[in-house]
């Protein structure tokens, strides 16, 4: 395989969607700073207290709903290097948000669920949902389960989705690009490595600050997502992956 071309695997986190208006996690003033991880993102969380664990996502979904939270550049130039690029893109995000989904991103995986989403708990089956979701009152659009609709979330303790398809991916990559992640949640954390022990992949963060795993990449570019991921995907796109 060529060095310049080959198939990409992206791994996005919380920052490239931070210049959207969207919180992040960890950082200062960011959301565990003001609520326990344990009370709202956990199967015992939701088990202890349904109400707040709903009204915490109830209150997010309404937020990113918002008018004035859209893609931004960021997003738009991965959608575009997904349409450009003559081999396979593949876009793995730690976000729950659909901003990835807006921009035009179609070959897309959100490995920790999607807040513009619930889940069954008796049938399983995934649903769309805009609105509010109570503890009690809404059903179950396909078996028609009283209250027992989730947020399709994949909270702590519980295993992401699709990780066959992304250790597949990661096998196969040329180049493996982490873009806003803070290196801290895992497995994501540690897709480099698992790419870096293959091989034959070019590894690149694009990242406000170093990440916890920054030193396993060959290229580490610092500053907002909303600058360097245009500017990488120009030069991907006019020059190939490097060597």
């Amino acid at each position: 395989m060529s060095a310049r071309t080959g198939p990409i695997v992206i791994l996005t986190g919380a920052g490239i969607s931070k210049e959207s208006g969207l919180d992040t996690f960890r950082c200062a003033g960011g959301i565990w700073s003001q609520v326990r991880l344990e009370d709202v993102a956990t199967p015992e969380g939701f088990m202890r207290d349904p109400d707040r664990v709903q009204a915490f996502y109830n209150d997010r979904r309404r937020g990113l709903l918002t008018d004035n939270i859209r893609p931004n550049a960021a997003h738009e130039a991965l959608a575009r290097l997904e349409c450009e690029w003559d081999d396979e893109v593949f876009l793995v995000t730690q976000n729950i948000d659909d901003l990835h989904d807006r921009a035009g991103s179609s070959n897309l995986l959100h490995m920790h669920g999607e807040l513009l989403k619930v889940r069954c708990e008796v049938c399983h089956g995934v649903h769309e949902w805009r609105t509010d979701l109570g503890t009690g009152e809404d059903t179950c659009p396909a078996c028609g389960a009283l209250g027992r609709l989730r947020p399709h979330v994949v909270w702590f303790g519980e295993i992401p989705l699709g990780m066959d398809r992304i250790a597949d991916a990661l096998e196969r990559c040329a180049l493996f690009m982490s873009v806003g992640t803070s290196g801290t949640v895992y497995p994501a954390a540690g897709f480099v490595a698992e790419v870096t022990r293959v091989g034959r992949a070019h590894t690149v963060e694009l990242n406000m600050e170093a990440s916890n795993g920054a030193s396993l990449f060959r290229e580490v570019l610092q500053g907002p997502a909303t600058e360097l991921v245009p500017a990488y995907v120009d030069r991907l796109l006019a020059e190939g992956i490097p060597g």
